[in-house]
């Protein structure tokens, strides 16, 4: 990386589920937990080089192919876009595992050859019976947990939708996070062509470019950064923005994401395209209204919007049922399916 100075983000030791659950998780702060996942078997592997800890690995390997994603020598294991932003500067395909891991293994000593990561592996269907041997009690029951395996490589500035605890197997990472407020100063790319799901930051960490993305000294400001060694593990909140960069050539990390929203509430980003596609090119007059209307019912910027209506009145602006919840997706659904009617030649317009 280039000569950024960030604040580093803060420490704990000895965090147990109760600190967690009663003192880090209600702040929405990222901390690094050292020594949080040193007991692991697969930390105790790793410890003995790069091939103990693939050995390991492949002990809960069933022979099914994982994505896999392989980059060109010349990217020098810098995820990202192509020149002109067409497609993305590396490929994917779905390789057995042991194949993958052998690959990255030759790479250790040779880590021109290019870059491979094993991304995002469900380890309850790809490594079955390896997380009952990784547990960690800090997250809800029932989370399984993800792998990632690479040489050296770095995941460009994005977001989660989840909260997320990541323990360092084998390797170190640095991880750069920033906090959602800083929105408009990380130039976010587009929604539709992305590196893994998530859009992501267009500065690189590397080598900024101040001229064109003028704002990102701002956000700098505000961001925070660590370095993990295996054994460590790192709390991110939900929305936080985080770079990671592998700093050798052979890296294990496994995460475990989690909502503390219910699946019934669907998914803020698709609001956010509808929201987009429905409200942002209104006249001005209009959408200003519409501003309104979100700060009062949706963010609550005055307080509950409907403490002046008796309960069995508030209706979808009250407290939610399951069963309201039920009939506001089937309204949801049918005005969708009304537009939807309209743009493909029939149906009534809109009111």
């Amino acid at each position: 990386m280039t000569d950024i100075v960030t604040a580093e983000l803060p420490e704990r030791s000895d965090v147990t589920p109760e600190i967690f659950s009663r003192e880090i998780l209600p702040a929405g702060q990222p901390v690094v937990m050292r020594g949080l996942v040193r007991d692991w078997p697969a930390v105790d592997a790793a410890a003995d080089g790069p091939e103990a800890a693939a050995s390991y690995l492949m002990r809960f390997d069933r022979g099914q192919p994982v994505e896999t994603i392989f980059g060109d020598p010349r990217i020098k294991g810098k995820f990202f876009y192509d020149e002109d932003m067409q497609k993305v500067n590396f490929s994917k395909r779905a390789v057995p595992l042991g194949l993958s891991l052998d690959a990255i293994l030759q790479r250790v000593e040779r880590p021109d050859d290019g870059t491979i990561y094993i991304q995002s592996v469900e380890t309850e269907k790809f490594l079955p019976g390896f997380a009952a041997e990784h547990p960690i009690p800090h997250v809800p029951d029932g989370i399984a947990p993800r792998i990632w395996i690479g040489n050296q490589l770095t995941v460009q500035t994005h977001f989660d939708l989840s909260q997320n605890i990541a323990g360092v197997i084998a390797g170190r990472r640095r991880f750069t996070l920033f906090p959602p407020e800083q929105l408009s100063n990380l130039y976010v790319g587009p929604f539709e062509l992305t590196l893994a799901g998530p859009p992501i930051s267009m500065v690189r960490l590397d080598d900024p470019d101040y001229d064109k993305y003028p704002r990102f000294r701002e956000a700098l400001k505000h961001a925070r950064s660590a370095v993990l060694e295996p054994g460590d593990a790192i709390y991110i909140p939900y929305f936080w923005w985080h770079h990671v960069e592998s700093l050798t050539n052979f890296n294990i990390l496994l995460n475990f994401w989690w909502s503390e929203s219910g699946e019934e509430l669907g998914s803020p980003f698709d609001a956010l395209l509808h929201s987009i596609l429905a409200i942002r090119d209104l006249p001005p007059h209009e959408r200003s209204a519409w501003e309104a209307m979100f700060n009062q019912y949706v963010f609550e910027h005055n307080g509950s919007a409907v403490a002046h209506l008796p309960e069995h009145a508030q209706g979808a602006l009250g407290p939610h049922t399951p069963d309201m919840k039920r009939r506001l997706w089937v309204t949801i659904a049918q005005a969708i399916g009304r537009t939807a009617a309209l743009l493909n030649g029939g149906g009534p317009k809109r009111r």
